[in-house]
């Protein structure tokens, strides 16, 4: 840009110059004015001219460097611009596809937990109708808790408890116990299954005031019932060495805190009878104490055989270490004959193996020599 202006300066000097000399020459004719007058007028047009056309490139060029500057002005404001609006479109496109799949699960989640509810509402249906109607499917039902309990609490069936026992009494009568409890130091526990829903599901479902009093005493006699008959097989006399009480476990929980907010005097009752009345909650307390009570009793059954096989080990250490002194003893004793013998051999100015060689020297036939090691030893 500096030099285009300089050109222009110079060309500007050089064409004022030449006019100046041509205005300085003398004795100019008319002729000679016109002819400088159109040769002033020519070089003028052609000065514009010049001048115009260099005004054009340094405009053209001046517009192209605005053009290039304003275009990376421009792309260093949008390119970040754009990778940020396709980092957006991607993440867009990326939180529709998961949408979609997440919908797509969760659609299938609603529609499993829409059918499993259908399904359990069925199966509480039919279970509430069978217990209503048969007590042995009550009886069965409760057991189905007892068990579920029993595993959770950690004991073993067969191991720590056994189901459905027969045991035969002093009269010879068999007593069918529902659950016997095996306690450590050979012991056990007795626990009874009992259900009473009838009375209880229909105090539910009644809205008449009177019949729900009808139901409720209808139920507390039910319980009465239960705990007068288990009370009547006087399981704790059995001769299986057993505490002298047993649980009566009632599976539905709701069903007892019913019956003992109506009659506080419920659980003593039982307590009378040598009757302990469990639920969900307190018989799985009673068994996972129970349970670790058998843990204990293997830890220490384990302290015992750890502390017995110890001393085991002990014994057989001592009576190895005396063999090893024994053994010890008997290599002393045998080193020392064999030092001896040793000297007897190549000690001594008539030593054996010195005698023994010098029979070779005077030319006795041999097969074999004495060891070097030996002979030298004898010298």
């Amino acid at each position: 840009m500096e030099i285009a202006l300089l050109l222009i300066g110079l060309f500007i000097l050089g064409g004022v110059g030449y006019i100046l000399f041509k205005l300085n020459q003398p004795n100019l004719n008319q002729e000679n004015l016109d002819k400088r007058d159109e040769e002033l007028n020519k070089m003028r047009e052609m000065l514009s001219l010049e001048f115009k056309n260099l005004a054009n490139e340094i405009f053209d060029e001046k517009t192209k460097k605005i053009g290039e500057v304003n275009k990376e002005n421009l792309s260093s404001i949008l390119d970040p611009l754009r990778e940020n609006i396709e980092r957006f479109e991607r993440k867009v496109e990326l939180t529709n596809k998961d949408a979609l799949e997440f919908n797509a699960i969760l659609k299938s989640e609603i529609n499993h937990l829409k059918n499993e509810t259908l399904k359990m509402r069925d199966d509480a249906n039919n279970l509430a109708n069978a217990l209503r109607g048969e007590s042995k499917t009550q009886g069965d039902w409760g057991e189905q808790q007892m068990e579920t309990i029993l595993n959770a609490a950690g004991l073993e069936k067969n191991i720590h408890y056994v189901r459905e026992k027969n045991i035969k009494t002093e009269s010879l009568d068999n007593q069918r116990l529902d659950y016997i409890v095996k306690l450590p130091g050979e012991k056990c526990i007795v626990i009874d299954s009992k259900v009473s829903l009838v009375a209880y599901v229909n105090y539910y479902n009644s809205e008449d005031k009177e019949e729900k009093k009808g139901f409720l005493k209808d139920h507390l006699r039910s319980i009465n019932t239960h705990i007068t008959t288990l009370a009547n097989k006087n399981y704790q006399d059995l001769d299986i060495n057993q505490p002298d009480y047993i649980l009566m476990f009632m599976a539905n929980e709701p069903a007892f805190k019913l019956a003992v907010l109506e009659d506080v005097s419920l659980y003593n009752k039982a307590i009378d009878k040598n009757i302990v009345m469990v639920t969900n909650s307190t018989l799985f307390a009673t068994l996972k104490t129970i349970a670790y009570m058998w843990k204990q009793d293997k830890a220490n059954k384990n302290a015992i055989e750890i502390a017995r096989q110890a001393g085991s080990l002990y014994d057989k250490f001592q009576s190895f270490s005396e063999d090893l002194i024994k053994v010890g003893n008997n290599i002393n004793t045998t080193k020392g004959t064999y030092d001896e013998a040793m000297k007897k051999l190549t000690e001594g100015k008539d030593n054996l193996v010195r005698k023994t060689e010098r029979l070779r020297e005077l030319g006795a036939k041999t097969s074999k020599k004495i060891n070097d090691k030996l002979v030298d030893r004898a010298n």
